[in-house]
């Protein structure tokens, strides 16, 4: 979908700015506003509103394109009222719109998308659009204990899993990736096998502390394959057959599934991590992503690499599933680090699906 307009280039950005991000990529819609400051420091959070449609793809099993879309277009405006309320901002200051351009759903992003250049249109403000993954890569700078560059980062987003070497922002090395089902997929797969509820991965996380871990011996995929990549499919289809094998569970067996799945997971994350550490030499992980809040994964990040003199780095727990926060930041950064400009082309186009080695070999 396309809307034509006149395109202009912003040849640079004042040296303090306010930048509004909207994300809309899936099941939470998100709004913040982000200051950077003259001091050439990390940018400012001001506010953030945020909505989530869990309870509302929960009855479905997970979430529907559909009802994901018509629920962003009725609390975009809302969140953005709520936030620069929050902020004590009035519309106009604001200096540039961010939005999520991709990956995500096709009719989701579209609405995000539409929103944020509408909004700039009225104020004849630049937009720019940022790479859902990139907002997870870089949201660690809202925490308090933001990393020092260069750091390896373990991307464990939904249906993505990587590790990149980050020298700077936009300064990116693809270090290895999922080749199939991601470990965000694999813990939500596994958990409906064993009749988890919507969203399944942290439903699977706790139940895995009633279990053993120990109990059944899944597969660790690509553990020993020499590289980074990962490859979390013939998982899940050892989940089936054990679950298949056992017909119908008791309670101590799905907690002992659920432990056992966990370990796989975590102790492939964690060595490829350790792996990937030593390649670069670098002495900063930075785990970002809906994976990266799971407990016993950063219990076991936390003990390894002290063990190996690494400082590990978490977003907040609240900036681990996708928000308006990372997007702002994002843009924000690319701003300030001159890797990007903003526009006054209010066409858009949304990239469903959108690999982040684009951005690495565009930067």
């Amino acid at each position: 979908m396309w809307i034509f307009a006149r395109r202009l280039i912003i040849p640079c950005m004042a040296s303090s700015f306010l930048v509004l991000g909207i994300e809309s990529s899936c099941d939470e819609t998100g709004v913040a506003l982000v200051r950077v400051s003259e001091d050439g420091g990390v940018p400012q959070l001001l506010a953030h509103a945020l909505h989530t449609q869990m309870a509302m793809h929960a009855a479905y099993g997970g979430v529907v394109p559909e009802l994901a879309s018509r629920d962003h277009i009725r609390h975009a405006l809302p969140l953005v009222r709520q936030a620069l309320a929050q902020a004590q901002q009035a519309l106009p200051s604001v200096d540039v719109v961010a939005f999520t351009r991709g990956p995500g759903l096709a009719g989701a992003l579209l609405v995000g998308a539409g929103v944020a250049c509408a909004l700039a249109a009225a104020l004849g403000r630049p937009v720019l659009g940022v790479h859902h993954l990139e907002g997870h890569l870089l949201s660690p700078f809202l925490s308090a204990d933001a990393p020092e560059f260069p750091f390896v980062a373990l991307l464990v987003s939904g249906g993505h899993t990587q590790l990149m070497r980050v020298g700077g922002v936009g300064n990116y090395e693809l270090l290895g990736e999922s080749i199939d089902d991601a470990a965000g997929e694999a813990f939500d797969k596994s958990a409906k096998l064993i009749g988890l509820p919507y969203p399944g991965g942290p439903h699977l996380a706790q139940l895995a502390e009633e279990g053993d871990a120990v109990a059944f011996n899944f597969p660790r995929p690509l553990l020993h394959s020499g590289n980074l990549d990962f490859s979390f499919a013939g998982l899940k289809t050892a989940v089936l057959t054990q679950v298949q094998r056992l017909g119908e569970l008791t309670e101590t067996q799905r907690a002992d599934v659920a432990a056992s799945v966990q370990e796989a997971i975590i102790e492939v994350l964690t060595r490829k991590s350790l792996a990937a550490l030593r390649h670069t030499g670098c002495k900063r992980l930075v785990v970002a992503g809906g994976v990266g809040a799971n407990r016993a994964l950063r219990e076991r990040l936390n003990a390894t690499c002290k063990a190996h003199g690494v400082r590990v780095h978490y977003p907040e727990l609240q900036w681990c599933t996708d928000n308006g926060a990372m997007i702002a930041m994002a843009a924000a950064l690319r701003l300030q680090a001159g890797v990007q400009k903003a526009t006054f082309d209010y066409s858009f186009e949304v990239r469903p699906r959108w690999p982040l080695q684009e951005i690495i070999e565009a930067t």
